[in-house]
């Protein structure tokens, strides 16, 4: 999330109570957390294992538990909870704004476009021209919708994401800043969900085409002119670039990267990232005629077994 205006280092410190190292007017133009970051972005980390990632990242400003050098270039502020701290800005500079109307009077909706009844329309959310949004679709605060968009009954765009940290004591929510951000001529299907970023932004490219109960996490970015069957669940901060074709019920893990081109058959699970160009079936996923083969292999181990003479009770 970008900050405007651009805060400094000591109002930052100021605000969340901490000690610090820098330039007092050191600029901190955005919050983000680590897998988002940008040069200027303030970000947060509170365990050893994840010093050095965060201490090295793109991010200018860290927010840390323990009193370490300030790499060049950089600054740091020194707070007991870091991650309570971080929460706190979010809070702070994206608040919860509560609705007074099912469209918000701040929502910018274009010329052409089509509301049905009970569709919800949150704060500060932009709908382009010659849109249609059929009844009980929820657009929360901040989303972003292109030209010529349609919407089916019942999808939500723009819901937190879905990111906690596990503590002794229970689950930290870790509150959401960014935004849902939809191309031009997308549609998507009744029943989706389209998680806003926790501090970026979840993309679905232009042209692109998603059939009912898709799951879209946070901070994922989904390329232009791809199909996205139903039933698929897209964890986050996954990167699926453009001409991208999921059959039905295809799952695919966190922090991925599936190629241009690439297509994934019905009910596949992804747990590593895909060239493009290729085909690619089975849990785990792997190229289509790979498995095809190993499961033909597989339906002739019986009569291997029986041809060896090995009787059930041997195998079990």
């Amino acid at each position: 999330m970008q900050l405007d205006p651009t805060l400094t280092l000591a109002t930052i410190a100021s605000l969340i109570e901490a000690e610090y190292e820098g330039d007092p007017s050191f600029p901190v133009t955005g919050l983000n957390e680590i897998h988002m970051v940008e040069p200027g972005d303030l970000t947060f980390v509170d365990h050893p294992k994840y010093y050095s990632k965060a201490l090295n990242s793109k991010a200018t400003t860290i927010i840390i538990n323990q009193e370490v050098s300030c790499p060049e270039g950089k600054a740091l502020l020194f707070h007991k909870d870091p991650f309570a701290a971080y929460v706190s800005l979010v809070k702070k500079f994206r608040p919860f704004e509560r609705a007074t109307s099912m469209i918000s009077p701040s929502a910018v909706i274009g010329k052409g476009t089509v509301i049905q009844p009970g569709v919800f329309v949150g704060n500060h959310v932009i709908i382009g021209r010659d849109c249609i949004i059929h009844a009980n679709v929820s657009i929360y605060d901040h989303s972003v919708i292109g030209d010529r968009v349609i919407i089916q009954s019942n999808s939500v765009i723009g819901g937190d994401a879905y990111y906690f940290q596990r503590k002794p004591e229970g689950y930290r929510k870790f509150e959401s800043c960014g935004r849902a951000v939809i191309g031009n001529d997308v549609e998507i299907g009744a029943l989706c969900a389209i998680d806003k970023g926790v501090s970026g932004d979840t993309m679905v490219g232009s042209g692109t085409k998603l059939d009912n109960h898709v799951q879209v996490g946070h901070d994922s970015s989904i390329g232009s002119n791809c199909l996205i069957g139903s039933h698929c669940a897209i964890a986050g901060v996954t990167k699926i670039e453009d001409d991208v074709i999921l059959w039905g019920k295809v799952a695919i893990n966190k922090d991925l990267v599936i190629g241009k081109g690439a297509v994934i058959l019905a009910t596949s699970a992804v747990d590593k990232s895909l060239e493009g160009g290729k085909t690619y079936f089975g849990v785990p996923a792997d190229d289509a005629r790979k498995k095809w083969k190993e499961l033909a292999a597989l339906r002739q181990l019986p009569g291997i077994i029986a041809s060896m003479g090995i009787n059930d009770e041997a195998t079990k």
